[in-house]
């Protein structure tokens, strides 16, 4: 589970990289570093799970259920927290989404982070296409259309026009 745990962080700080104009913010690592660290601390308490148990030692073994027991208080405090805060949570990322979409020109770097985004998702806009008409790439490049980044895959000819919604 340690080495599970530790794949797991590392990936998304390797992933990160890709999102990193999205999430601005430098603590959306935390997660990910207190991921690997959750690791060590596992990889820690299974050897004194195992060592207690090889040893057949009454006080190995009840430090190894007091400790299991704190950590389980804490997921479960951890679920809690996630549940009330998810609605902050979304609405921070989706002011971060707008603001870094008002950027958009085409050309910079987040513009290839929001193509990316939209590619690798399959998604056109923060919530939908229409998110497009408000920005200043919309209303200055004036042929009503969005970026070919909100094409379906499967659409060969996407000109990316708001008047066929149907290829987006």
């Amino acid at each position: 589970a340690a080495a599970g745990l530790s794949y797991v962080g590392g990936y998304v700080i390797n992933t990160y990289k890709s999102y990193d104009n999205f999430l601005q913010d430098k603590y959306a690592l935390l997660p990910a570093v207190i991921i690997i660290c959750v690791a060590v601390v596992m990889f820690i308490i299974g050897l004194i799970g195992c060592c207690a148990t090889f040893r057949e030692s009454r006080v190995g073994l009840g430090l190894f259920l007091a400790i299991i027991l704190v950590i389980f208080i804490a997921e479960v405090s951890a679920f809690v927290l996630g549940f009330v805060y998810r609605e902050k949570v979304k609405t921070d990322v989706q002011g971060t989404m707008r603001s870094v979409f008002e950027k958009y020109d085409g050309k910079n770097p987040e513009s290839t982070v929001v193509d990316y985004l939209q590619e690798q998702l399959h998604c056109c806009g923060v919530k939908n296409y229409s998110d497009w008409t408000t920005t200043q790439w919309f209303n200055s490049t004036g042929n009503n259309s969005v970026p070919l980044s909100c094409c379906r895959q499967d659409m060969k000819n996407c000109t990316g026009r708001l008047d066929q919604p149907q290829e987006l």
